[in-house]
């Protein structure tokens, strides 16, 4: 049975669909009304002696089923954010430099903070790399990595992701209705 009182903090309102996969639910907050789709799999890894919130996910954020979000220091998905299905989010890489050694046993390497900033969508299959920045309002396109940052207000597609197109922003978008 989940108990919101196992993680750094738990809003109002926030939904879990079962079944749902966690891991070191101590170092995850989840804002108000956030809702986690069946299927997914939140996981905060050890950092030494490092206790503080690992995974902060914003309110009002929607992350559709069967999405990954792993951090051994900080993935933090802002106010607003939605994730299609199957997004897969992560602050560190396996390392795989010793052949001899089966991958799973080398441990983490790459570890560098994530952001996804407000109001950002990430589209079905997108995979987000260690040391990300998503700009606001910013969209991912399906299928696409995300190796480098994506500034606010852009379209984002592809393996390596890149921008394709600027957003308009409110006040570009006001501006014209006030001209039309």
């Amino acid at each position: 049975m989940l108990v919101a009182s196992a993680f750094a903090s738990f809003g109002r309102k926030t939904v879990l669909m079962v079944p749902i996969r966690l891991a070191g639910e101590d170092r995850i907050a989840l804002g108000t009304g956030v809702f986690i789709g069946a299927g997914s799999w939140l996981q905060t890894l050890p950092n030494g002696s490092d206790r503080s919130v690992a995974i902060s996910i914003g309110h009002r954020t929607s992350i559709a089923g069967t999405c990954v979000i792993s951090a051994v220091r900080s993935v933090l998905i802002e106010d607003d954010v939605l994730l299609a299905r199957n997004v897969y989010i992560s602050d560190h890489i396996h390392k795989y430099s010793d052949i001899g050694v089966p991958i799973r046993a080398q441990g983490l390497d790459k570890i560098a903070s994530v952001v996804i900033k407000r109001g950002a969508w990430l589209g079905q299959n997108v995979v987000v790399c260690p040391g990300v920045t998503i700009g606001t309002g910013a969209v991912i396109g399906a299928n696409s990595v995300v190796t480098r940052n994506v500034p606010d207000y852009s379209l984002a597609v592809g393996a390596p992701a890149r921008i394709v197109k600027a957003l308009p922003t409110c006040s570009e978008l006001s501006a014209a209705v006030r001209e039309a």
